[in-house]
C-alpha cells in the first residue's frame, strides 16, 4: 500500500478553512500516486479545541464539515484518514469523543474512538471526551490497520516502567489481526521529544512485527507547538520515511517496497528550538491576527534573541524594537540595541523614561517622606516602559513580545505590569543557560547580527547604579541546575543540593522563590513551551497556599 503522511498545519475552530486545507493535500496526494492518506489527531477541529468541545453547535458544525469532506473527496482514488470531535453516543458520560474517520468512495466508512485519554502536564481530555470501550480493526485497500490515536499508541508496557493505563490498544488490535498500525498524533513539541517518540514507536513496531504509520500535527497553537516530524517504520522498527520538523510536509512511502521520501530533520536540539520558537511566535500571531510586533530593547541578550527569533517569525519589516534608556541605564546598552536593530535591519525608536520618572518621584515625594529608595523605584522604571510600550501597542495595533526568560520568570526576577507585559512571551520556557546558546543559533541564522559585547557583559536589568543579576541571584548555571530540578523533576531541595554539592540553604532559597512567586506568573502573558514543565497550562499550582519546600 501507497501511504501518504500528510502533516498539516490546522487552526483550532477554523472547521471549512481545516477541510479545505485537508482536500487540497489530499489532492496532491492522490496525484503522488497515494492509496491512502493520514491526517492528524483531530485536524478538523484543530488541537487543543478545550472548551469549544462543550458547545453543542461546534460538535454539530465539525460533524457536517466531516460529512462535507467525504463528498468533496469522493472524485479521489483515495482513502482518507482524519481526526474529528464526535459525539458520544451513550447515554451518560461526556457528550463527545476524540475520534478519527476513515472515508472512501465519498462515504465516511468508518469511525474509530480514541481509547486513553491523557490528564497530565499540559493535556486535559478526560475533561471533555468519553473514552472508548473497545477499538476494531477496519480493512482499507485489502488490509487490516490499527487505528490509533495519540495516546492509545504511547502506553506499551515494554517501554514504560510503570503505565499509566491498564490497557494497550495497540496490543489489542494487532492480536485481533491488525497488519498496520497507524497512530495519529497531536504531541506537541518539547526538547528531547522527537528522540523519544522514535524510540517508543521503533519498539512497538518491532515488537508486534508490523510496519507502523506516525502522522503528528504541526503548528503552533497558543502555547503548544506541534512539530510535526511525522515517520514510517518497517516491521523491525527502522525509518523508511520521514517528514521535516516545524513545516507542513507531505511525504510517501510504500509498504511494498519499504521506500520512502526522506527529510532531513534537525539533529542539533538548539536548532531545533529556535525552530520551535520562531514557528510558535509566527502561528500565534498569524492566528490571532496580529502583523507587527514591539520588543523592547534594553541591549540584553534576552529581548536581542527576542527580536532575532521575531523577525525570523513575521519578516523584519515586522518588528519595531524600542529602547526606553532610564537614569541608570549605561552607554553601551543603548549602542547594543542600535547595533543589534541595524544589523537586523528592523525600524528602531528611542523614548528615555527618565523625565517621566523624575515627575513620578516629585509627585510621589510627600507619600514617599521619610521611607529610604527600594525596589520600589526599581519598579516604577519597568512599569514605566511597560506604559510606553503598551501605548504604542494601542496606536499601531502591534503586539508587545515579553522577552523575559525562563529563569527570571521562576524566582520572579520580574516586574509585574513593567517587564512582565505583553501579549506572548517568546522565551518564557527557555532558562538563560539556553538564552545564550540560541542567541550563537540566531547568528549562525544572522551573522553578526547580536553584537558580542551582548554576550560579554555581565546581565544587569540597570535599575539602580552598577547593578548585576548576581547581587540578587546566584550564578545562572547554578540558578538553571536547580530549576531544572526542582521545576521539571519536582526534586527535593536536599536531593538537588546532594546531587550538586550546592549549600542546602542556597537551593532553599531558590525553590522558596519559586513557590512564593506563582502570583506573578499566572499574570504573566502566555509563553512557548519548550521544556518538559513549562509555567502555563502543564504547570498547576496554586497561589494561596503555605506548603514551603
Amino acid at each position: 500500500m501507497r501511504i501518504a503522511l500528510a502533516q498539516i498545519n490546522t487552526t483550532v475552530g477554523d472547521l471549512e478553512g481545516n477541510v479545505d486545507m485537508i482536500l487540497r493535500w489530499a489532492r496532491e496526494a492522490a496525484r503522488r500516486g497515494a492509496e491512502l492518506a493520514v491526517f492528524p489527531e483531530l485536524t478538523i477541529t484543530g488541537y487543543p479545541p478545550r472548551d469549544l468541545v462543550e458547545k453543542p453547535s461546534f460538535l454539530e458544525r465539525t460533524e457536517q464539515q466531516l460529512e462535507r469532506l467525504a463528498r468533496e473527496s469522493a472524485a479521489l482514488d483515495l482513502a482518507l484518514i482524519c481526526g474529528y470531535v464526535g459525539r458520544s453516543e451513550a447515554n451518560e458520560g461526556k457528550r463527545a469523543t476524540n475520534s478519527a474517520a476513515v472515508i472512501q468512495g465519498g462515504r465516511i466508512v468508518f469511525r474509530q474512538r480514541k481509547m486513553l485519554l491523557p490528564t497530565y502536564d499540559v493535556f486535559d481530555e478526560a475533561r471533555y471526551f468519553q473514552p472508548a470501550a473497545q477499538q476494531e480493526l477496519v480493512t482499507v485497500r485489502g488490509r487490516r490497520l490499527a487505528l490509533t490515536i495519540c495516546e492509545d499508541a504511547w502506553n506499551d508496557k515494554q517501554y514504560w516502567e510503570r503505565r499509566l493505563y491498564d490497557r494497550d490498544p495497540v496490543e489489542e488490535l494487532v492480536s485481533r489481526g491488525g497488519e498496520i498500525i497507524v497512530s495519529i498524533n497531536a504531541s506537541p513539541y518539547h526538547m528531547g521529544k522527537r528522540a523519544l517518540r522514535r524510540e517508543i514507536f521503533s519498539r512497538t513496531a518491532a515488537r508486534h512485527r508490523r510496519p507502523l504509520i506516525y502522522v503528528n500535527q504541526v503548528g503552533g497553537n497558543d502555547q503548544l507547538i506541534f512539530d510535526g516530524s511525522s515517520f514510517a517504520l518497517d516491521p523491525e522498527g527502522r525509518v523508511i520515511a520521514s517528514a521535516c520538523s516545524f513545516a507542513e510536509d507531505l511525504v510517501l512511502v510504500d509498504l511494498a517496497t519499504g521506500q520512502g521520501d526522506r527529510r532531513e530533520n534537525l539533529a542539533d536540539e538548539c536548532e531545533a528550538v529556535y525552530e520551535a520558537l520562531v514557528l510558535g511566535t509566527r502561528d500565534y500571531l498569524n492566528k490571532c491576527g496580529f502583523r507587527q510586533v514591539l520588543i523592547g530593547l534594553s541591549g540584553g541578550i534576552d529581548s536581542s534573541l527576542t527580536a532575532v527569533i521575531a523577525a525570523d517569525a513575521v519578516g523584519r519589516e515586522n518588528v519595531v524594537g524600542v529602547a526606553m534608556p532610564g537614569p541608570y541605564s549605561s552607554d553601551h546598552s543603548l549602542r547594543d540595541a542600535r547595533a543589534l536593530a541595524e544589523n537586523l535591519g528592523i525600524r528602531f525608536e528611542v523614548i528615555s523614561i527618565t523625565p517621566v520618572y523624575e515627575c513620578f518621584l516629585r509627585i510621589l515625594d510627600r507619600l514617599f517622606a521619610g521611607a529610604p529608595p527600594d525596589v520600589t523605584e526599581e519598579n516604577l522604571q519597568s512599569r514605566l516602559r511597560g506604559v510606553t510600550l503598551m501605548a504604542l501597542s494601542n496606536k499601531w495595533g502591534a503586539l508587545v513580545l515579553t522577552t523575559g526568560n525562563k529563569s527570571e520568570l521562576a524566582v520572579g526576577y520580574c516586574t509585574l505590569y513593567g517587564d512582565m507585559i505583553g501579549g506572548l512571551a517568546v522565551i518564557s520556557d527557555v532558562p538563560k543557560t539556553l538564552v545564550y546558546k540560541l542567541a550563537r543559533v540566531a547568528n549562525r541564522r544572522h551573522p553578526h547580527a547580536i553584537p558580542e559585547s551582548v554576550f560579554t557583559k555581565p546581565p544587569s536589568a540597570e535599575l539602580r547604579p552598577n547593578q548585576k543579576d548576581t547581587d540578587s541571584l546566584p550564578d545562572y548555571e547554578i540558578l538553571d541546575a536547580i530549576l531544572r530540578d526542582y521545576v521539571e523533576e519536582y526534586k527535593t531541595p536536599c536531593e538537588i543540593a546532594a546531587a550538586h554539592g550546592f549549600p542546602l540553604e542556597l537551593v532553599r532559597d531558590v525553590v522558596n522563590k519559586v513557590d512564593r512567586n506563582e502570583y506573578k506568573r499566572q499574570q504573566a502573558p502566555p509563553g512557548l513551551k519548550v521544556t518538559t514543565k513549562a509555567f502555563g497550562m502543564g504547570r498547576r499550582f496554586p497561589i494561596a497556599q503555605r506548603f514551603l519546600e
